[in-house]
C-alpha cells in the first residue's frame, strides 16, 4: 500500500495515502466517492494495519467545502470509519488533544493540511479546496486554536500536502475575483491570455493564511506534488470518477 509519511516518531504519525493500481479501486479511501463500499473498507483496514491501529480509531467528517471545524473528543472515536452515516456532518477540519485517534481528510486536488502544536499537543487536519480557501478555513481554524485553545502560534508545525498545481488549476474570472477579494492572494495568481483563464496557486494561498495566523514561515512545509500530473495522485479535475487520498494524523499515547 503506497503511503507517504511526513512524521513517524514516538509522539505522532502523519501522512497521506497515494494512488496505487495494485489495490482495490487504486487505493481509494473515500466512502462518498467509490464503486464498492467493501473495497474502500478493505483499503482502510490495510492502512490501519500499516499504522498499527484499528479501523475504529479513524475519525472522519462529511466534507462540504465549508469553513466548519470540530474538536474531536474520545466519544467521536470511529465516526465515519466504516459508514458515511456516522461521519461528523458538514465539517472540513478536525483537531484533537486526544491520543490514538486517526483524524482523516479526503482529497483529490483540494489542499490537505496536517498540523501539530508543540506546546499543547494538539493535532489536526484541514481540507481546503478553493471554496474552503476563499472562506479562509485554515486561517479560522488556527485563529480558533490560538484564541480558544491557548495555542501559541509559534508552536505550530504545518505540512501542506499534495494538491492541484497552479499550472493545472485554471479558473474563470468569477473564481479569480473571490481570491482577489481576499486581499493577499494576488502574488499567487496569473492570467493566461491565450486561454482567457486565470491560474491560482491554492497551496501558497493556504500557506499565506497560516502565516497570517502568526505561524512562522520556517515551520510550514509544502509538498509540491501535483495530484493531476503525478501517477500517485487522484485528480477530480482530470477524472470526475477519481478516488480520494486519505490525509491523516494521529497523536500517540506516551
Amino acid at each position: 500500500m503506497k503511503t507517504k509519511l511526513y512524521k513517524n516518531n514516538g509522539m505522532m504519525i502523519a501522512g497521506i495515502t497515494l494512488r496505487d493500481p495494485v489495490e482495490f479501486e487504486s487505493n481509494n479511501m473515500a466512502l462518498h466517492a467509490c464503486e464498492n463500499l467493501e473495497n474502500v473498507l478493505e483499503n482502510r483496514k490495510k492502512l490501519a494495519a500499516f499504522l498499527n491501529c484499528d479501523l475504529e480509531n479513524f475519525v472522519c467528517a462529511k466534507q462540504t467545502h465549508s469553513a466548519n471545524f470540530h474538536r474531536v473528543m474520545i466519544g467521536d472515536k470511529g465516526r465515519g470509519s466504516d459508514r458515511l452515516e456516522t461521519a461528523i456532518p458538514d465539517t472540513d477540519a478536525l483537531y484533537t488533544f486526544e491520543p490514538n485517534l486517526l483524524l482523516c481528510s479526503f482529497n483529490a486536488d483540494c489542499v490537505p493540511v496536517i498540523f501539530y502544536h508543540e506546546g499543547t499537543g494538539a493535532v489536526g487536519v484541514v481540507h481546503s479546496g478553493w471554496q474552503g480557501t476563499v472562506k479562509e478555513i485554515t486561517l479560522k481554524v488556527f485563529k480558533h486554536l490560538i484564541q480558544a485553545e491557548d495555542c501559541d502560534p509559534s508552536g505550530f508545525h504545518v505540512q501542506i500536502c499534495p494538491a492541484l498545481s497552479q499550472e493545472k488549476f485554471e479558473v474563470d474570472e468569477d473564481v479569480y475575483v473571490k481570491f482577489k477579494d481576499l486581499g493577499y492572494a494576488d502574488a499567487f495568481m496569473y492570467y493566461n491570455e491565450r486561454t482567457n483563464k486565470y491560474h491560482i496557486d491554492n497551496q501558497l494561498t493556504v500557506k499565506k493564511q497560516c502565516m497570517l495566523a502568526g505561524i512562522p514561515e520556517a515551520q510550514i512545509t509544502i509538498d509540491r506534488t501535483c495530484t493531476y500530473i503525478s501517477e500517485d495522485g487522484f485528480s477530480y479535475r482530470q477524472d470526475k470518477h477519481a478516488g480520494r487520498h486519505l490525509c491523516f494524523i494521529m497523536k500517540k499515547s506516551r
